[in-house]
């Protein structure tokens, strides 16, 4: 299988006549999917979302793709296909949209919906293109044709994307239910025309690639949920994604079953599933979904309660309540239902959550113990299927960690496909599609962007890095009355601590080891009090390293004396 070079380098131009292919992220991790197009001078973009932060990222919102290879080309971009509505593959448009606020927005129904939604809190009124599976849109110098997908959310599509280069075929998200909620299944019979067309380039969802066989239906978790809601014998409290649709229409329709009332709790989860029902992709009986307020006075066996959170995510309404700052406060026979996913990163958050609410008396029900979520992804039967379905000419697996993509890049060998023809790259590797051939050609920069409140790529991993050790080892101050003339101490060192545990001998020791370090005959001249300060912060923390297995964040304070 054909890989990304070890080395980066900057990519020539694109060869006349070819395409370029440079994905931004999701390759390599789950989330912040991009993918860019270069055709003759001008650009397309598929998706653009965003990547939620791990532990070692505190204070970080969200995890943008690298724009730094669009600078200066924001007017050659014709469009920005939105293949489905989760926050990781559309979070990331209202800072792209901040560039140039003009620039097309292409997807479904709900899909538009969401990302309108999403870019008026952010103060931009977007042009948005209205496309369904089958249509055929021209953008710029790409003819974009469009296929119903099966995912985890409604109103899902695949592109096909036409140039005189070839035809490429990117998946987005993807599975093969073949008894979804919404009766809406992959459309296998348009992959196969476009296979018969020939498919120089196919773009497959890697994230359940590990995983054997087929990815089971939607409608198989219904027994499962409508036990939690008939055994349940005081309030439920459902944890779901803000845009899974598709799981909150099947715990809606339990509730109505066993005689609850609903009401949304959170912002995101009101907003999107006000906009879910006002264009029927969520079907609320009369009467089933009150305010909060009004549910607060009912019977707690009457009472159920969908929020946000099911990732563990401190601010979101499920970590308050288990925290007990959210005006929620749970207790025994109580039940929690989460019914998502674990995205990688975020299981000690959720495993925390989960022994926080079993410690109040809390039963919690998730997928470790109970049949209450599937999938949106295709498993590797899937993904078979479609390799032989499409016969694609090259392969270059997307969306997943790496063990994701090389294990998709595995099966599309096993169906037939040369192994030189399989691309496995990482974000900002480019692929130049020439004459029917696609091979990689160089790299663009594809860091991590990271969000931290009102600042978009300030934050770097020198400051997590600190943020780490604050947390980790807490901050010493060391102030050094130093004699200007010597540079020797005038009085003793003195040292301030924040989260750090003050040894007094520990200290001392430090303290005396600053003394010998400038006692050394270089050190009278110097002149420059920067110098001073990195020699005494270098000799305090490897004294603290050695005596206390501590790494501070270290501020040096040296005054003249």
């Amino acid at each position: 299988m054909a890989r990304s070079p070890r080395k980066s380098k900057s990519p020539s131009g694109v060869p006349s006549g070819g395409l370029r292919v440079t994905p931004l992220g999701g390759l390599g991790e789950v989330g912040r999917n991009m993918t860019v197009f270069e055709y003759n001078g001008k650009l397309l973009i598929v998706d653009c979302g965003v990547l939620f932060p791990e532990e070692h990222q505190p204070g970080i919102d969200v995890i943008l793709p690298d724009f730094t290879s669009l600078q200066g080309r924001w007017d050659d971009i014709v469009g920005i296909v939105l293949t489905h509505g989760h926050e990781d593959h559309i979070g990331g448009v209202p800072y792209l949209l901040k560039e140039r606020p003009n620039i097309p927005l292409i997807g479904s129904q709900l899909t538009l919906a969401f990302i309108t939604a999403k870019l008026t809190e952010h103060k931009i009124t977007p042009v948005t293109v209205h496309v369904e599976a089958e249509d055929i849109h021209q953008s710029g110098p790409f003819e974009l044709e469009f296929v119903a997908v099966n995912h985890s959310i409604p109103d899902a599509l695949a592109v096909a994307i036409r140039t005189p280069a070839g035809l490429v075929l990117h998946t987005g998200d993807f599975k093969m239910d073949q008894f979804p909620l919404d009766g809406r299944i992959t459309d296998l019979r348009h992959f196969a025309r476009l296979g018969e067309e020939g498919v120089d380039l196919f773009l497959t969802d890697s994230t359940n690639a590990e995983v054997p066989g087929f990815t089971i239906s939607e409608r198989d978790l219904t027994p499962a949920i409508d036990q939690v809601f008939a055994t349940a014998p005081k309030r439920i409290i459902v944890s779901s994604f803000a845009s899974h649709v598709h799981r909150i229409q099947q715990v809606l329709d339990s509730a109505h079953a066993h005689g609850r009332k609903v009401a949304f709790v959170g912002r995101s989860m009101v907003k999107n599933m006000g906009i879910a029902r006002e264009l029927d992709y969520l079907n609320i009986p009369r009467g089933l979904v009150v305010d909060f307020k009004k549910l607060q006075s009912m019977p707690d066996n009457k009472i159920t309660l969908i929020c946000t959170g099911s990732q563990g995510e401190p601010m979101a309404a499920l970590s308050r309540m288990a925290n007990g700052t959210h005006q929620i406060k749970l207790g025994a026979d109580d039940t929690v239902l989460m019914a998502s996913s674990l995205i990688p990163g975020n299981e000690n958050a959720i495993y925390g959550i989960i022994n926080k609410f079993t410690d109040l008396g809390v039963q919690v029900v998730h997928k470790g113990n109970a049949k209450v979520h599937v999938s949106g992804h295709a498993s590797a039967g899937e993904l078979v299927y479609c390799y032989n379905i499409v016969q694609p000419t090259h392969v270059m697996p997307v969306h997943g960690e790496s063990k994701h993509l090389h294990a998709n890049a595995e099966l599309a060998v096993k169906t037939g496909i040369a192994p030189e023809r399989v691309l496995v790259v990482k974000d900002g590797t480019t692929v130049d599609l020439v004459n029917g051939k696609a091979a990689v050609s160089g790299q663009v920069e594809a860091g991590l962007v990271y969000v931290d409140g009102h600042t978009v790529g300030k934050v770097t991993e020198e400051t997590l890095k600190e943020r780490t050790s604050l947390q980790e080892g807490g901050a010493v101050t060391v102030v050094a009355l130093v004699d200007a003339d010597t540079n020797q101490l005038a009085e003793p060192l003195e040292f301030v601590t924040k989260g750090f545990i003050q040894d007094k001998v520990i200290f001392d020791g430090a303290a005396k080891k600053v003394s010998i370090a400038l006692s050394k005959p270089s050190v009278s001249e110097i002149d420059d009090l920067d110098q001073l300060e990195q020699l005494i912060g270098d000799t305090v923390a490897r004294h603290l390293d050695r005596a206390y297995r501590r790494a501070p964040v270290l501020t040096v304070v040296v005054i003249d004396a």
